[in-house]
């Protein structure tokens, strides 16, 4: 938000021109500072949530200190922002792949020097991730390159790391954009983090991982400090950032909460579910592109741009159609409550 808000043309808009932005360092800060204290600092997986943190929240911070000190509402330029999105993605790409400590383990027959038949865990270098709702929902990416044979595991990073890039980027523009209104990235990341934080502590422990039939992740329990910490820093926002908000997060916050909503995700293989836990980021998204590229096109073939939406993202649409923001807000949150619970379905409905 911040000085573009006179130019949206809402109710109540005009009236928030001067509130104090960039309250995302209070989010960042209250991630690091419980992070540094409690979690274990060699940790691979917790050094990936710290670099995530402070590299988007960088970017973040550029954009909105162009915006507030140098008084250029247009911000960091956006190809800027893709490069740094990008970048990050690269490097959390590179790192789960190559990096000794990212492992999974999966059950193994051996046999024992007294020729019995027992079963042991092994640990296993792999590209291997969550799908939803499906039986024995575990798909490694490298069997999209099946076609070369045994060679395909050690070009899996060919489709890996890509994929990690598109889900960093897309996820930190989802919750960007979502950021629109008073509370609503901020309580809905919130959600979001309590289901990531269920899901690494049952992806870090091997009982429940071995009960829920589900990948475990040796390391990555340590993980549910950092999100609880980001939940706790969510929920600590919201108090100011709820109607009527006495402090905007800015895109130091909500690039920085979308980053690391993403690099969780992927680190504990759960980035296919990303559509059902981020649904609310998802259709921002996509309402966004919809309405740009419906622009676009009958603009390039009647002369005249038309709009699907009254305005885009999509939370400004229900408040230019007359909803209040605060209502309009809650809706989401119920929404986002919903795609929780069905998230959660997702462990045993198969």
């Amino acid at each position: 938000m911040g000085e573009s808000i006179r130019d949206l043309g809402l109710e109540g808009q005009v009236e928030k021109a001067g509130t104090p932005t960039m309250g995302g360092l209070i989010i960042i800060s209250s991630i690091l500072v419980p992070t540094i204290l409690f979690a274990q600092l060699d940790n691979i997986y917790v050094i990936l949530m710290i670099i995530t943190t402070l590299w988007m929240g960088f970017i973040g911070f550029m954009d909105d200190h162009i915006k507030v000190f140098k008084k250029d509402k247009k911000g960091l330029a956006g190809k800027f922002k893709v490069l740094g999105q990008v970048s990050l993605g690269l490097l959390v790409g590179f790192i789960l792949y190559f990096h000794p400590d990212v492992v999974m383990q999966k059950q193994v027959s051996a046999i024992d020097s007294s020729n019995q038949v027992v079963v042991v865990q092994e640990d296993l270098k792999s590209t291997m991730t969550t799908i939803p709702f499906v039986k024995n929902n575990e798909f490694d990416y490298s069997d999209l390159l099946s076609w070369l044979g045994d060679a395909a595991h050690d070009w899996a990073w060919l489709i890996f790391i890509p994929m990690v890039i598109f889900i960093v980027t897309a996820v930190s523009n989802g919750a960007n954009l979502t950021d629109g209104i008073d509370g609503l990235a901020t309580g809905t990341s919130a959600i979001i983090g309590l289901v990531l934080a269920i899901f690494a502590y049952v992806s870090g422990n091997i009982i429940f991982a071995d009960y829920l039939n589900i990948m475990y992740i040796p390391n990555s329990g340590e993980l549910v400090i950092f999100i609880a910490a980001f939940v706790g820093a969510c929920v600590g926002f919201l108090w100011y950032n709820s109607y009527p908000a006495q402090v905007f997060m800015g895109d130091t916050g909500s690039l920085a909460i979308g980053g690391i909503i993403a690099v969780f995700a992927i680190a504990i293989r759960k980035e296919l579910l990303i559509p059902i836990i981020c649904g609310i980021f998802l259709i921002e998204n996509v309402s966004v592109l919809i309405q740009v590229s419906y622009f676009k096109y009958t603009k390039k073939k009647f002369g005249e741009g038309k709009r699907i939406f009254l305005m885009s993202p999509l939370h400004h649409h229900y408040q230019k159609a007359g909803l209040h923001e605060s209502k309009i807000v809650t809706r989401f949150w119920i929404v986002g409550i919903m795609l929780a619970i069905l998230s959660f379905v997702t462990l045993k409905l198969r």
